[in-house]
């Protein structure tokens, strides 16, 4: 089995070395993520400026780009060979409900499944990656089940699971979840430069709005870790009768 890990905190960050310690001997592992932290960067792809390629003196290779073009770029012609599976993260905090539109995390692992590759985006619930060993041994613990399964195939699939931060005998069952919503996110903060000139900071993600059972924050609010099958189609099947007369009127307007 060939595995690509990347993730979105950088090469540097704790999650992805305990992610590669954890996998390097289930399989032939390569590391290629961003060169600094790209979290919130979604499937963004650097189409403007060229992207650089460098190998860490622990063997990893990282690049100036965003995480959805470490993996584009290692698909597309960085790697002589096909990996058998995209592995993103571990990544510093949780990546549910409406985070998942924005988490490069998840975009890492969705590059990877737009390649046709079988791929997984791995969260902690919480920061600052307590207990992540815990969470390692998960990943591998999941990975390795689903080689057994005979489901790393050539048929993709898009996979986010999220960990709770807790020692390895306490985390609970897996769980299969539905993303869970937020509420809309906190208002920006504006500050004055040294200039005089109004800067903005994105406010903080919006408290939790749907957490009932079958969600991934309720599963994971109760200890087990939380795995959603993710798709990219982004068509609102429901509403296709709906608009079906409005785009008759326009056809013909």
């Amino acid at each position: 089995m060939k595995i690509l890990i990347s993730n979105d905190d950088g090469y540097q960050a704790a999650g992805i070395v305990a992610l590669y310690e954890a996998l390097k001997d289930v399989a032939e592992v390569e590391v290629i993520a961003p060169e600094q932290n790209n979290s919130a960067k979604s499937n963004a792809l650097t189409l403007h400026s060229p992207l650089s390629v460098h190998r860490a003196a622990n063997g990893f290779r990282y690049v100036n780009g965003t995480p959805a073009d470490c993996v584009h770029i290692a698909l597309s012609g960085l790697l002589d060979y096909r990996p058998d599976l995209v592995v993103s993260g571990i990544n510093n905090g949780a990546n549910m409900g409406d985070d998942t539109i924005y988490s490069g995390t998840v975009g890492a692992a969705m590059e990877g499944f737009l390649f046709g590759i079988p791929a997984i985006a791995f969260s902690q619930v919480e920061r600052d990656w307590i207990h992540l060993e815990s969470a390692a041994r998960k990943a591998r613990d999941m990975v390795l089940a689903l080689q057994s399964q005979q489901l790393i195939t050539p048929t993709p699939w898009l996979l986010n699971v999220n960990i709770p931060n807790l020692p390895y005998e306490q985390i609970g069952a897996m769980k299969l979840c539905r993303l869970g919503r937020r509420h809309a996110a906190e208002k920006v903060v504006m500050q004055q430069s040294p200039r005089g000139e109004t800067m903005y900071w994105i406010g903080a993600a919006g408290p939790v709005k749907d957490d009932a059972e079958g969600t991934d924050f309720h599963a994971t609010a109760q200890g087990h870790m939380a795995m959603t099958p993710l798709k990219v189609d982004l068509t609102d099947h429901d509403k296709l009768g709906y608009w079906a007369q409005t785009a008759a009127l326009l056809a013909h307007a």
